[in-house]
């Protein structure tokens, strides 16, 4: 177990790439193509993950007029219903790769970044104001209620309203729970295109976070290349 100073530079670390994901969302979504990324599936990947494509989109068009409270709770159930929680060196042989949806599909297998990001962008094409999600990295406790160790963990948050008790995506359990109902996480960094939040702030700390974050250009185009872009 990494200490609390590692962790904390883990989370920095982690929370950076996060936000050149979370920054290019809108001009990715300017551009979407599924039907490009169903051929690709079939071509790539195969029949078994084109069908899981077709019904991912289906998802996304059932959803798109209901409520966003059976947004977030459909998009949630489907990907932990579909993925099975791995380690990048297991899935990837690499020790931090992030997956675009489609790869994630294809190998239904993920970490809690790959989750995530699978979710969130399933929520913006489905109509989720972006202002309302934030991509969050916690401290997950581990061992027990009365345990002190914990894990860097990644959720995605949903804010019905800017102050409101936020609606927690996790992979770790199959239900959405409001965050006052997680005491095992505790929040670190949160982002969206509109900023970066640190902690449970209310107000981002910061307007241009992504400034820094060129080397994730590759997952960009990866998801472009994949119909995202």
């Amino acid at each position: 177990m990494p200490s609390a100073n590692a962790l904390h530079s883990r989370l920095r670390a982690i929370a950076a790439a996060i936000v050149a994901l979370v920054l290019s969302c809108a001009m990715v979504l300017a551009n979407v193509d599924l039907d490009r990324m169903e051929r690709l599936a079939l071509s790539r990947h195969g029949p078994n993950t084109a069908e899981t494509v077709v019904r991912w989109r289906a998802l996304i068009s059932e959803i798109s007029t209901l409520g966003e409270t059976e947004k977030v709770e459909r998009v949630n159930s489907f990907f932990n219903n579909l993925v099975r929680w791995r380690t990048d060196i297991e899935v990837w042989r690499q020790n931090d790769y992030w997956a675009t949806p489609l790869e994630t599909m294809a190998r239904r297998e993920g970490d809690c970044e790959d989750f995530s990001i699978a979710k969130y962008m399933t929520l913006l094409l489905a109509g989720v104001d972006v202002g309302k999600m934030r991509v969050t990295y916690v401290k997950a406790q581990i061992g027990g209620a009365y345990s002190n160790a914990t894990e860097a963990h990644m959720v995605l948050a949903y804010y019905p309203t800017p102050s409101a008790d936020p609606l927690i995506l996790d992979n770790m359990i199959s239900e959405v729970r409001p965050a006052s109902r997680r005491p095992d996480l505790t929040p670190v960094f949160g982002f969206n295109s509109q900023g970066l939040w640190v902690g449970g702030a209310a107000a981002p700390a910061t307007r241009d976070p992504g400034a820094r974050l060129s080397r994730w250009r590759d997952l960009l185009q990866r998801m472009a290349a994949d119909g995202l872009g």
